[in-house]
């Protein structure tokens, strides 16, 4: 069964390991003098369909200056002025809406700095496409906003997920499965906090490696004829790769920034979805697990060779790329 699932979910991550992964797109929103807003929008160069990803402002903001989209590492970046002084309140109870996030199943999170230095995000989705700006952040808006950027980062990033799918693999009994599964959110939870209030600073493509590494290695403890210290301590082990990982969460959170006064809320909120997304993934292999012992036992022997290779290929994959990347070529 073990060696099923892993193949299953390798299945799932093999265009992954050829983009790590599918960000969501940023507006940022600097607000300024007499309604004059700095605004910047960052979309990866992957999409899923033809239709472009475009913001649109309320209808009676004028653009004074804007810049050609530029491709910067992965994801095309545009800048450009707008006022919106036509409105008394300037962007306050207007709509901002990011077209083609439907046909692309994308999501957008938009940032406003006001003047006053206060801050309010909200992530848009294929579902919801737009967005009303208050004329003040609320604690209800930043849990869901950031909730919900906790657990599309989860299964945004293929990395994560195979590395949880790991430690399913590694593990016998619910018991330990869940002293595990709670050793790595300890573990991803301290550095996550540590990162993004500045208490240190990582260095960004070492990590990176790092966490590729640390699949690669489950991959030949899962392999092993004979019970390693990976499966003897696997607690220990979901702890130490958890700070790895943990720092790997700060960096997403740290490209959309967090709102003044509500650092602690926001951060809170965005572990939470993550866990959530974590758990639902967890309960989704166990489930599947569970159908394919009792429904498609021969397959399992069948699938064996590969399931291992499959995992094991796409950490490799990942540890060549990004190593290639630590020593900047």
């Amino acid at each position: 069964m073990r060696l099923l699932l892993c193949f299953l979910g390798c299945l799932c991550f093999v265009n992954a390991a050829h983009a790590h992964r599918f960000a969501p797109s940023s507006l940022q929103i600097i607000e300024g003098s007499d309604y004059r807003y700095e605004v910047l929008w960052k979309t990866p160069m992957q999409t899923t369909s033809n239709t472009p990803l475009i913001p649109v402002l309320p209808s009676e903001c004028v653009i004074l200056q804007a810049s050609e989209p530029q491709l910067e590492g992965t994801a095309y970046m545009q800048r450009w002025s707008a006022d919106c002084g036509a409105y008394s309140q300037g962007l306050i109870e207007q709509d901002i809406r990011v077209d083609g996030l439907a046909q692309n199943q994308a999501s957008a999170i938009v940032s406003l700095t006001y003047q006053d230095g206060r801050s309010w995000q909200s992530v848009l989705s294929a579902e919801q496409t737009f967005d009303t700006i208050p004329a003040a952040p609320t604690a209800a808006g930043v849990l869901g906003s950031y909730i919900v950027l906790g657990g599309e980062h989860i299964w945004a990033g293929p990395d994560h997920l195979l590395f949880v799918l790991g430690l399913v693999l590694l593990v016998s009994g619910l018991r330990s499965l869940l002293i595990t599964i709670t050793a790595f959110t300890v573990g991803h939870s301290i550095t996550l906090a540590l990162v993004t209030l500045g208490v240190f600073d990582y260095p960004v493509s070492l990590v990176e490696f790092l966490i590729a590494l640390s699949i690669f290695m489950l991959a030949l403890e899962v392999n092993a004829d004979k019970p390693g210290w990976f499966a003897r301590f696997p607690w220990a082990v979901a702890v130490g790769f958890g700070l790895l990982h943990g720092m790997g969460f700060a960096g997403a959170l740290a490209e959309v920034g967090l709102p003044q006064g509500q650092v602690p809320l926001a951060l809170l909120s965005f572990n939470i979805g993550i866990e959530l997304g974590q758990i639902l993934f967890v309960l989704l292999i166990v489930m599947l697990g569970y159908v394919l012992k009792h429904k498609a036992s021969s397959l399992q022997q069948r699938a064996a060779p590969v399931a291992i290779y499959g995992m094991g290929g796409v950490a490799a994959m990942w540890c060549i790329e990004r190593g290639l990347s630590v020593l900047g070529v």
